[in-house]
């Protein structure tokens, strides 16, 4: 392994400026590594004992796991930050190929494997030969999203009215305004991969009959350059990040609360931390829930835009009901990332966004790392898994000191009748976290794992901004920022306040 602790941009004249970044999650990290390569001196804080963010690991029936995320794409991403300090992503963290992609089950016992496009084409020909043409039409569609939304739109800012106004007539003449599901079905005829094809919101924290079909762009996104995971979990790539940290000199403080941002004269000047402190700073990066940081970490009297009332009006994401389990036994069959579609998919998505009840027979995402990486698997011989249902946020008001229990049934009726027959007389070890433990653990308001919802009119400009439009110094990173949710998203979103910062003006 090189170590190369000279940055690719260093600061010469004068004193080096400083940067604060709040939160350690994959887009603070980013953060961190490209502004400490712009030459600044970077301080990062976290209020956890481990970076990472969301991508905690925990120890269940002595098999280290995954909290999220599992679903790596876009992995260049991640081999920029090393390039930068002259390192190679590979000598500290490997990815593996995972194939298929995903694995759709549907409610009548079927299954979908999703993966590249010879494959997934020979998979719609044997289930609805008649779809390939129009999946193709619609992949055609989706790449032409893709060049607009990644490609060009994705890592710049949009903190003018006037950009967005530009940028108009294109999304128009792709038809952004409609939900991807619309754009799916306006392909697609069979019920089963109409679903399957516009599944990908959900990972974001959307609705699919909802988000505008910008969000296509994901299914094109994954056919340039697949699905992988890390070697050794979500965790070893965490682990790999923190060693970069360290060789290129970002002072890393993990267990340590930031309070509030501090602001003089309509600036950041640095932060607050809990229980006494302070950390001056030239430029602050929060890498938090920008809901969180409007609504309590600002002084009221810097807040113009993101008031109380503002706030509260926005649509905020779904929960999640994730459990984590070992088991006595293997699953060798059962694939890497498998959705277990429900009855009622339509239904049981009112039944998240706008009923805010438990859907009786949900939908199911389960992650199994050993099929990819055997190294994964519980030393015992048996396997591990992570079951997640998407659930409403607290805004519903359930009670999950009696509901964890309900759902943890509902939730293995469905692994039990698909992918895990009989699974509940070989589980070994198990916990769970409820939408509480993200409000708890990550202060994500409403508990919303995936902050705002991706509608359109909370999108671009729409979105919170990277620059803060309410106090001069102070940036925002992140799944709750511009361009949005999911680890291509959050990195990003990390580009996009490099430049914004390194620019020094408006944008």
């Amino acid at each position: 392994m090189r170590r190369r602790d000279a940055v690719s941009a260093p600061h010469t004249a004068g004193p080096r400026p400083r940067a604060v970044v709040v939160g350690g999650g994959f887009g603070g990290i980013a953060s961190a590594l490209r502004l400490r390569a712009r030459g600044h001196d970077v301080t990062l804080v976290d209020r956890c004992a481990r970076l990472g963010g969301r991508a905690q690991v925990y120890t269940v029936g002595g098999a280290c796991m995954d909290a999220g995320p599992t679903v790596i794409t876009a992995p260049h991403l991640f081999d920029e930050l090393f390039a930068l300090f002259g390192h190679d992503r590979a000598e500290f963290v490997r990815f593996l190929p995972v194939s298929p992609w995903y694995r759709i089950r549907f409610h009548d016992g079927e299954h979908f494997d999703y993966g590249p496009t010879p494959r997934i084409e020979s998979e719609i020909a044997r289930l609805s030969p008649g779809d390939v043409d129009g999946y193709r039409r619609f992949a055609a569609h989706a790449r032409k999203l893709f060049d607009k939304g990644f490609t060009e739109l994705g890592d710049q800012p949009f903190h003018s009215f006037g950009r967005m106004l530009r940028t108009v007539p294109d999304l128009a003449r792709l038809r952004a305004d409609r939900s991807l599901y619309g754009l799916v079905s306006r392909h697609i005829r069979d019920p089963r991969l109409r679903t399957a094809l516009s599944l990908q919101p959900l990972l974001i924290g959307g609705d699919p009959h909802r988000t505008t079909c910008i969000y296509a762009l994901i299914h094109e996104l994954e056919r340039r350059w697949g699905v992988v995971f890390p070697e050794g979990g979500t965790g070893a790539l965490v682990d790999a990040l923190t060693r970069l940290l360290d060789l290129a000199g970002v002072e890393v403080r993990t267990g340590t609360t930031v309070e509030r941002i501090a602001v003089r004269d309509g600036r950041a000047v640095g932060v607050d931390l809990a229980g006494g402190g302070h950390l001056s700073a030239d430029v602050v990066v929060a890498n938090a829930d920008p809901a969180r940081v409007y609504g309590h970490m600002v002084p009221d009297v810097a807040k113009r835009r993101w008031t109380a009332p503002r706030l509260n009006r926005l649509r905020y994401g779904m929960g999640l009901y994730v459990l984590y389990f070992t088991t006595d036994c293997a699953y060798p069959d059962v694939a890497h990332h498998t959705i277990a579609v429900g009855p009622d998919e339509r239904d049981e998505l009112r039944d998240i966004f706008d009923r805010g009840r438990l859907c009786a027979t949900p939908s199911v995402y389960l992650h199994r790392p050993a099929a990819t990486d055997p190294g994964m698997a519980p030393h015992c011989g048996g396997d591990s898994f992570y079951a997640l249902a998407c659930t409403p946020n607290l805004r519903a008001g359930i009670d999950w000191g009696e509901a964890a229990a309900q759902v943890r049934e509902r939730v293995l009726d469905r692994l039990e009748a698909s992918e895990l027959p009989g699974v509940r007389g070989h589980i070994a070890a198990e916990t769970a976290v409820t939408p509480e433990h993200f409000a708890h653990a990550y202060l994500d308001r409403h508990g919303s794992a995936f902050r705002i919802q991706p509608l359109f009119t909370q999108s671009a400009w729409f979105r919170f901004h990277n620059r803060s439009e309410e106090v001069a110094g102070l940036y925002c990173v992140g799944a709750g920022t511009h361009p949005g949710a999911g680890v291509p998203g959050v990195l990003c979103s990390a580009k996009v306040v490099e430049r914004v910062i390194a620019a020094g003006a408006p944008a």
